[in-house]
């Protein structure tokens, strides 16, 4: 496994994280329906115990989880693993937890993120945190939320100097132009990000990050699955390695990356961790010319996609409920990377999503033209909403 130094930190990091969202569950067989604290499933850490101890064998040696993952019991969890995997002598386990901002600034701000805070230490039960991430970030919870008076960087910042947070941490959700601030801003040490070969838009704030001393680590390396579908345009690129698949191509282009130092992957089986520890062991992870190569299909693959759409959402909104872009972002998987498996999977699902808004289905359009007349690519969208529903449904 190679170990890099991560940012000014003083420690040596795993190339491959491990991320704790997606530990195995179980019924829960003292679940209690008249209860509403009582979960219907739980970890089953006969299995997600060992499942975390084969990663720690096979080098792996920062793991990432959060406050709510997993209903709220993926901390417990990987509390117990670190804890059994050092008192029986094993190497130095970085675990990385992370507290949301509270909404709104009010009064008991600072209250509800201490709560919080000391929630994950107790269910840890670890004497103190490697990395404490403000999570999931924006510009405006940046600076209402996280710079409030007494709030969760002072409160942090205390935690420290008591030696229960080593390092002080935050994960990015924002505008990627906004990042910048939080990156200069000297509060942090280190940051979690999204960079997949399907997303490129952060590779600045790597570099950016990079250079100032911070820590970096990659989340969404397989791009939320859609880079564990088969991709023969990915593979055709890099010389039609059959045997590699696209998410290990995935993986190795993050570590590629000399400015990354960890990739996240939350892995659910055996299988996951030693397929993932075997290419976060591929010193270089992908060669020049593979990353070149890479990096001009990509540029091409652009240009590909803007035929399709840009995403500007100016269509938008559209008198039948069509989620024009997002239809287009799937004809493109299909038509322009060949995850076409993945493009119809999530094609299916519009007009039966399960959680928010509900859309209508491309079938519904009425052909009334008020999109055609909004786009400033002059897109036929009437025409390509029907070949879409042609390739995907």
């Amino acid at each position: 496994m190679i170990k890099r130094p991560f940012g000014k930190t003083g420690v040596n990091i795993s190339a491959l994280g491990f991320g704790a969202m997606r530990l195995p569950t179980m019924p829960n067989p003292d679940h209690n329906p008249d209860d509403k604290d009582s979960k219907q499933n739980i970890i089953n850490d006969e299995l997600a115990i060992p499942l975390m101890h084969k990663a720690f064998e096979l080098g792996v040696n920062y793991i990432d989880t959060a406050i709510y993952y997993v209903d709220g019991l993926s901390e417990i969890s990987v509390g117990k693993a670190v804890k059994s995997w050092h008192a029986n002598g094993g190497n130095q386990i970085y675990v990385a937890t992370k507290n949301p901002v509270p909404g709104d600034p009010a009064d008991d701000l600072p209250k509800v993120w201490w709560e919080r805070f000391e929630t994950s230490l107790r269910k840890l039960d670890l004497p103190h945190i490697d990395f404490y991430h403000m999570w999931s970030l924006n510009l405006e919870s940046y600076q209402k939320g996280v710079l409030y008076k007494e709030g969760p960087l002072a409160l942090a910042l205390k935690a420290k100097e008591q030696g229960l947070i080593k390092h002080i941490s935050f994960s990015w959700h924002g505008k990627t132009e906004d990042m910048k601030i939080l990156i200069d801003s000297g509060h942090f040490e280190s940051v979690l990000l999204q960079y997949n070969l399907l997303d490129r838009s952060n590779e600045e704030n790597i570099e950016r990050a990079y250079d100032k001393g911070l820590g970096v680590v990659v989340m969404g390396p397989v791009a939320g699955g859609r880079l564990g579908e088969p991709s023969p345009v990915i593979q055709k690129v890099l010389g039609g390695n059959k045997k590699a698949s696209t998410a290990e191509m995935a993986m190795r282009f993050v570590l590629a990356n000399p400015k990354v130092h960890v990739s996240l992957s939350g892995m659910e089986n055996i299988g996951q961790v030693v397929e993932n520890a075997a290419v976060a062991g591929i010193e270089g992870g992908l060669t020049a010319d593979e990353v070149s190569k890479i990096h001009i299909m990509l540029e091409e693959n652009k240009k590909l996609m803007d035929l399709y759409c840009t995403g500007c959402n100016y269509c938008l909104p559209c008198p039948a409920n069509i989620n024009i872009p997002r239809v287009f972002t799937y004809m493109n998987y299909h038509k322009v990377y060949g995850l076409t498996d993945y493009a119809k999977r999530e094609f299916a699902k519009i007009g039966n999503e399960s959680w928010g808004p509900k859309y209508a289905k491309v079938s519904e359009c009425v052909e009334c033209g008020v999109c055609s007349e909004k786009c400033p690519q002059n897109i036929d969208i009437i025409k390509q909403l029907k070949e879409t529903e042609a390739a995907l449904s």
